[in-house]
């Protein structure tokens, strides 16, 4: 664990403090003490999107999974510590949200002010120095916020019980949103760490010195459309950039030795607007030391262990002229990292520092950077699981799976997967879009509203993404009730809609759209897919990155009745075709309405035209919560969902193509018979595994 030197510290606190010469507005050492050329190698250690993944344990399926969880991440931690005994630990934001575990203390079993989150009493064993905060943790809203982090936000309505509530042991820092009633940031906007590491003079004897890091953070100011209904009117966000030059002179001005920014954002290389969701990338102009980013659940840099995946195509795109070093790890020159998510990677900033003129300044040449994984050290052995992460949260970890068993009251004869929803099956999906169908179409018929009733003779549609279909990894696929068969069906339980709907906080809307707003929705959606080239013979991979599979909207109609095609051949924006809707062509002047999301309805993902302006319906239900009870009216209705009523409908094919050369789908392994059980002639056969541990299954366009 984190050794900060206490004995030497002690040796030199007093002489320090006497002379006054300690404090954030003073020279961290002074000058006639710390020789010149001294140096100082210390390492910033980053988590990001952990996703309340605190064991290697996945509660939609109940079993154990090697590949994720910060009980793992701490055996990294600890390894990197015993290699830098200099060292701080970070995490950049989507802590508090993102598993079963997450949504019963959140929602069906709020933790009480005394108690504190699983996810923050795992982290607290762990001692990190600071943390930032993304957009998840606004899901549950501003009171939970504020109490599970022991913080009063200033906002009126908005109040933290009395007391001290259990939270993080570590300070929080959020520079970017305010609250609008103050205008003062909710959580301070950065802190300056006092930290006693061990130098090196010149003559290589070692000396204690005083190091200050600022650290501050940052969310996409696409928080207030994603979690419109909790902020709205409460808190307001700016730009990342603005932000870092208001806040790094004046922590520069306070004795900052070396400033850090926790970013949680991706890096996207286009035009500075304060309103992009990804500014990582412009946050390495304003005169920061060192950038940790979050929220794309990507590895950057490329990883350093043998047999290590490939560089995601997003960052494989980026112009030279960005200057964006995604082997090296650096942004402008500015040491960068992505842990990549759900605890699976550590971030490792190596710094050395040199005293120059009566300051420490940053060595770029004497730089490393890494993102680090489970299997660093050979590319083949894993590290384990620290222990005393599970004891710790051992008490929720069984309440969760003792939540998660409880039956729904149906069962199923069919297994709901999204391991090929990339090349059509929708048994994941069409239960959903059902689910929103039933609920819209009920909403309409018995509304009071003469204006939601009259678009009774409107067609309603659904929209829904396979969330789960490899983002974060070969075990992130959705998986209901494997083996389910009418001869042998299977009982439904409460962790299953989770499975099926990922995002507990999104809430049902539906919108009014013209058959134009449809087609360019579906493109939108079609740019999952890469551009096939059907004469080449190199392999192709049909779907490059699963960064935004969240983004691809399945779209259904009742009795199937709309259907359409996409050319993969074509380049991204005219790739839907035979788009029909009862067997006619959609014309762009056609009504429709569709269920979707409040994250989809307010503009997330950038579809054209779909901004919160056509939304006529705003439900105070979480779609998870529709799937649940549609399944339950279901069960009520018939004791079971079947394949054929709920899980065989496909609305969508691909234009045939033939190809020269192999076209691939990276999916989980050992599926094929599933592909071919669903009808899925277009599979042909499963491959060798890629360095994610992805099976490569061939996929035959002309089928």
């Amino acid at each position: 664990m984190l050794k900060r030197n206490h004995a030497l510290l002690a040796a030199f606190a007093s002489p320090l403090v006497a002379a006054g010469l300690t404090g954030c507005g003073e020279p961290s050492t002074p000058a006639n003490v710390i020789p010149e050329g001294t140096t100082v190698s210390l390492a910033l250690l980053e988590t990001t999107d952990i996703h309340s993944n605190v064991l290697g344990y996945n509660y939609y399926s109940l079993a154990d999974d090697a590949t994720l969880g910060l009980d793992r991440t701490s055996t990294l931690i600890q390894q990197a510590r015993a290699e830098n005994p200099n060292n701080l630990l970070f995490d950049d934001g989507d802590v508090i949200q993102g598993t079963l575990l997450a949504d019963l203390q959140a929602v069906t079993a709020p933790v009480k002010c005394a108690d504190t989150l699983a996810v923050h009493k795992a982290m607290n064993a762990l001692k990190y120095d600071a943390g930032g905060l993304g957009n998840h943790e606004f899901n549950y809203g501003l009171p939970f916020l504020s109490q599970v982090t022991n913080t009063d936000f200033g906002i009126p309505g908005v109040s933290k019980p009395a007391g001290t509530c259990g939270g993080p042991n570590f300070p929080l820092v959020l520079s970017n949103v305010t609250a609008v009633a103050t205008n003062k940031t909710i959580y301070a906007p950065y802190r300056i760490l006092a930290r006693n590491f061990t130098a090196t003079k010149p003559n290589g004897e070692t000396m204690p010195v005083s190091v200050n890091v600022g650290v501050m953070s940052f969310v996409p100011p696409q928080i207030l459309d994603w979690d419109q209904k909790n902020l709205a009117g409460k808190v307001a966000v700016g730009g990342a950039v603005e932000a870092a030059q208001q806040y790094v002179p004046e922590m520069r001005g306070k004795g900052a030795d070396l400033v850090v920014a926790l970013s949680h954002g991706g890096l996207d290389t286009s035009t500075y607007s304060p309103k992009m969701e990804n500014q990582s990338y412009h946050l390495s102009t304003t005169g920061i030391d060192a950038l940790l980013i979050g929220h794309s659940h990507l590895i950057f840099p490329k990883g350093k262990e043998t047999g290590a995946a490939a560089l995601d195509p997003s960052f494989a795109a980026i112009p030279a002229s960005a200057r964006v070093d995604a082997v090296n790890g650096f942004v402008n020159g500015v040491p960068t990292v992505m842990a990549q998510s759900w605890g699976r990677r550590l971030g490792i900033v190596k710094l050395t520092l040199a005293y120059q003129g009566g300051k420490w300044v940053v060595q770029p040449a004497r730089t490393t950077v890494e993102s680090r994984g489970y299997k660093y050290k050979d590319g083949t052995t894993s590290v384990a699981a620290d222990p005393a992460i599970a004891a710790a949260v051992q008490t929720e970890h069984q309440a969760t799976i003792a939540y998660a068993k409880q039956p729904l009251g149906v069962a199923t004869d069919f297994e709901m997967s999204s391991y090929f929803a990339l090349v059509g099956d929708v048994s994941a999906i069409q239960l959903v879009n059902q689910a929103q169908i039933d609920y819209v179409k009920n909403a309409i018929a018995t509304s009071t509203d003469a204006t939601l009733a009259s678009y009774n003779n409107i067609p309603v549609i659904s929209c829904s993404a396979p969330f789960k279909a490899g983002r974060n990894g070969p075990s992130d696929f959705t998986d209901v009730a494997p083996g389910a068969t009418p001869a042998a069906p299977v009982g439904l339980q409460v962790r299953n809609p989770g499975d099926l709907y990922l995002y507990s906080n999104n809430n049902l809307q539906a919108v009014k759209i013209k058959g134009s707003d449809l087609k360019n929705w579906l493109e939108t959606a079609a740019k999952q897919f890469a551009r096939i080239d059907p004469a080449a013979t190199a392999e192709q991979d049909l779907v490059p990155s699963y960064g935004t599979i969240y983004n691809y909207d399945v779209f259904y109609a009742e009795n199937n009745a709309l259907q359409y095609q996409i050319d993969v051949t074509k380049p991204a924006g005219s790739r839907i075709v035979n788009l029909t809707y009862q067997g006619k062509p959609v014309a762009d002047t056609d009504d429709f309405i569709v269920a979707t999301n409040d994250y989809r309805a307010g503009g997330g993902g950038n579809f054209p035209g779909i901004d919160g302006s056509k939304t006529i319906i705003k439900s105070p239900d979480a779609n998870q919560a529709v799937v649940s009870n549609y399944l339950q009216k279901i069960g009520a209705a018939t004791g079971k969902v079947t394949l054929a009523a709920n899980g065989g409908a496909r609305s969508w094919r691909f234009v045939k193509t033939a190809t020269a050369g192999p076209v691939i789908l990276r999916s989980a392994p050992g599926h094929l018979a599933l592909a071919q059980a669903a009808g899925l002639a277009s599979v042909t056969a499963e491959g060798g595994l890629d360095a994610s541990g992805f099976a490569k299954y061939a996929i035959d366009l002309s089928k």
